[in-house]
């Protein structure tokens, strides 16, 4: 078949879960031998010139059209917006190396843009209640959205990821627009030719909150894969890198790592870890996102340092460190060099760092709600995430306790072989022919 995703998550700059999602599917796609073509929603190159439109694509930076023309196109777009957005191809003439973006980019067969889509569809929904039409002269068989959008593929059939409800089941926990949200998602559930979501607890939501029929939503959950050439390097060569970019004792250090928001309690997780008295210190990896302010305030007491003499120096010792980014390879080396993934969210719609941690067989604490107890199975230490004694037991635990460590990460590796690619394709190929067929 011919099948076409969106890339509204795909153009982020940093990695989040739902742009893995999208990236693992178009491979997979491409595996199952379908023809995959990306749809994207940023600003176009300047006039006709192929070259232009190909470096406008890896670079926004290319120079702005007079502003007479700009208002004459910004008065053309409000008046076709409700009518429809046009699609065009991205021209790939292998001027622009891309290499530095193969990582991030998916798999493609042709990449396709409608200007500024995403935001314009959103503005058109939130004045007029309108879906967007996108048409395109790529004509695939199934358009598949791997995010909720007001937007819809015209002449075929369109299916939607909707991956949780957190904005409407925590809604303290987002900065959505909760009415527009819950508009957009009750015109999905009405519309859409099939919904996919990635767990069983995200599906009852679905069926539960929004009323679909629930021979209209498919469990495939997601792939877990990563990439052979990182996750398995050798040991010593993770070591070294680990202990030279950030002065830290392989197998001596816990972690998080993930988007730093509210539903990811990591408040509590920091309370927990310092009530905890262990000495192992916690490496906390991502970008703070909306809300995060108060969560990482306990961060900057003066409490979690100490003073270290090493021979005549003295040098200040975290307790708890905290990285804005680091490059995957080398977040792969440091999630496998950890005595423990600590991840104990208050919502999941599948919980994928989980499953990526105990694919590189390190042990996991994570939360007894929400879809982790379905995805980790018997193989992390689960806890009430709102109990931050619970939390701070199952940190001593885990610390002092090298055979349940051990255990855990023979558990995990078996329960992450159940999500490898070849499952998934297999999910994915029936809820495709399921959808076909009807």
């Amino acid at each position: 078949m011919r099948v076409m995703i969106d890339g509204y998550n795909l153009g982020l700059e940093k990695g989040t879960g739902v742009a893995t999602y999208a990236r693992n599917l178009s491979y997979c796609l491409h595996s199952l031998g379908h023809e995959v073509g990306v749809l994207y929603g940023g600003r176009p190159g300047p006039g006709i010139k192929k070259l232009m439109k190909e470096i406008a694509f890896f670079d926004s930076n290319v120079g702005d059209v007079p502003l007479w023309l700009q208002r004459l196109r910004a008065v053309r777009e409000a008046v076709v917006a409700p009518l429809g957005y046009e699609a065009t191809q991205v021209p790939l003439t292998g001027t622009v190396i891309y290499e530095t973006f193969r990582a991030k980019l998916p798999y493609f067969d042709s990449l396709w843009n409608a200007k500024d889509l995403f935001r314009r569809a959103h503005a058109v929904f939130y004045l007029w209640r309108w879906p967007g039409t996108v048409y395109s002269r790529f004509k695939p068989d199934l358009m598949h959205w791997t995010y909720p959008l007001p937007l819809r593929l015209h002449g075929t059939r369109n299916i939607y990821t909707l991956h949780d409800l957190v904005p409407l089941r925590l809604p303290y926990t987002t900065l959505d627009n909760k009415r527009q949200y819950l508009r957009m998602c009750t015109w999905i559930a009405r519309s859409a030719a099939h919904i996919v979501t990635v767990s069983e607890t995200s599906r009852r939501d679905i069926i539960n909150v929004l009323g679909v029929d629930p021979n209209r939503v498919t469990n495939t959950y997601q792939a877990v894969s990563l990439p052979e050439k990182h996750a398995n390097k050798p040991l010593d060569i993770a070591k070294r890198e680990v202990e030279g970019s950030f002065g830290l004792t392989f197998g001596r250090y816990f972690i998080f790592f993930g988007a730093l928001e509210p539903k990811k309690n990591l408040g509590r997780l920091i309370e927990a870890y310092l009530g905890s008295g262990v000495e192992t210190p916690l490496v906390i990896v991502g970008a703070p996102l909306w809300k995060s302010e108060q969560d990482l305030a306990l961060l900057y007491d003066d409490h979690i340092r100490s003073l270290l003499t090493v021979g005549n120096e003295t040098r200040v010792k975290r307790r708890v460190i905290r990285l804005d980014y680091v490059p995957f390879p080398l977040l792969l080396s440091l999630i496998r060099g950890a005595r423990a993934t600590l991840f104990p969210s208050l919502y999941e719609g599948f919980g994928l760092p989980v499953l990526e941690s105990m694919l590189l067989g390190t042990p996991v604490l994570s939360s007894n709600v929400s879809s982790i107890p379905e995805v980790a199975g018997d193989a992390a230490r689960l806890v009430d995430p709102y109990d931050t004694f619970a939390i701070a037991q199952a940190i001593r635990e885990l610390d002092e306790n090298a055979d349940l460590r051990a255990e855990l990460s023979h558990r995990g590796a078996r329960q992450a072989a159940m999500f490898g690619v070849p499952q998934y394709e297999a999910r994915l190929r029936e809820v495709y022919s399921k959808v076909m067929e009807r």
